[in-house]
């Protein structure tokens, strides 16, 4: 009997085992489109992700272009030392780490105009203001700087000469730290806003109609049901899109602050992405460049994983 009841168990564990290997056969067949749709993403991942990960070896060699990557002598820590002695490169990182973290005051903009266009009743309106805040995502960062450089230009800037007229005086918004870093982070907000609240906008549409109706008989207002229906109901959003972005921290985009700097205010406007192209791919010095991307990547997944813990507490973590 003991026999035959573990015969009994083994034969019941190699046809589970079986159906299992034809369920997943059967699953994998029926998805093969899909796979065939998501090969161009993985490929691309691959590419231009994954496979320049290699050269962080340069963080660690004197590279030269006649011996190569793997040809170039080891230096070690050489350009980590260089980097964290040099007056220079903490003033780099310092000016990437304070406007990654000013460009959070941006984060609730698209929040706000996603709640507001939710409140809209009139699909034709609905439908324009939408179109008109999703269009500055389309332009590239030259044509957006060009628009913001030439509002504010000091010498025939459109502000200026309103404000000349009023007051009869101009001032070089430009070349002033404290304007620089408005204008820098309004030009992100006006161009990135309108189309960031796509995702809050769907999110929005998972919450169930019939949480307003209890809300609205109890007498709540339209801005009681935003705080007590339509906040939570986007909460996981809110949450996941701010753990992605404390991950971008130390990361500023190359195309936004270099079209917008200047000389006279390269003390605020230098930051890590814009050293390494005027460095590495114009200078030709690719080490020390090479050491700072490492360190952000570093500052990044350390950034990650605290706000990861942190919404964990919480019951909202990604993992």
């Amino acid at each position: 009997m003991r026999v035959s009841s573990k015969q009994t168990a083994l034969d019941m564990s190699v046809g589970t085992r079986d159906t299992k290997k034809k369920r997943n056969h059967k699953y994998l067949k029926q998805n093969i489109p899909l796979y065939i749709m998501l090969a161009p993403a993985i490929l691309c991942f691959v590419i231009f992700k994954y496979a320049p990960m290699g050269g962080i070896v340069l963080a660690f060699k004197d590279y030269s272009f006649w011996d190569g990557i793997w040809g170039s002598p080891w230096v070690g820590f050489k350009h980590f030392d260089y980097l964290f002695n040099n007056p220079q490169g903490w003033k780099i990182i310092r000016n990437t780490f304070v406007l990654s973290l000013l460009s959070f005051i941006g984060f609730p903009f698209p929040i706000m105009v996603a709640l507001m266009l939710n409140e809209v009743r009139k699909m034709w309106f609905k439908k324009m203001v939408q179109t008109l805040l999703y269009l500055p995502h389309f332009l590239s960062w030259v044509i957006v700087g060009g628009i913001f450089i030439t509002l504010f230009s000091q010498d025939s800037g459109m502000v200026n000469d309103i404000l000349d007229k009023l007051i009869g005086e101009r001032y070089p918004f430009l070349y002033k730290p404290f304007t620089w870093i408005a204008v820098y982070l309004s030009s992100g907000i006006w161009k990135e806003a309108g189309f960031s609240a796509i995702i809050y906008l769907a999110a929005l549409t998972t919450i169930d109609p019939s949480l307003y109706e209890s809300t609205a008989i109890d007498g709540a207002g339209k801005w009681r049901q935003v705080w007590h229906v339509s906040l939570p109901g986007i909460r996981p959003t809110i949450i996941l899109l701010l753990i992605l972005g404390i991950g971008r921290v130390m990361e500023v985009g190359f195309d936004h602050i270099y079209v917008m700097q200047n000389r006279v205010v390269a003390d605020i406007s230098e930051v890590i992405s814009t050293y390494t192209f005027k460095t590495g791919i114009q200078g030709g010095e690719f080490g020390v460049p090479a050491a700072m991307g490492l360190f952000e990547s570093l500052v990044g997944f350390v950034l990650v994983l605290s706000a990861n813990s942190i919404a964990r507490k919480f019951n909202q973590s990604l993992w």
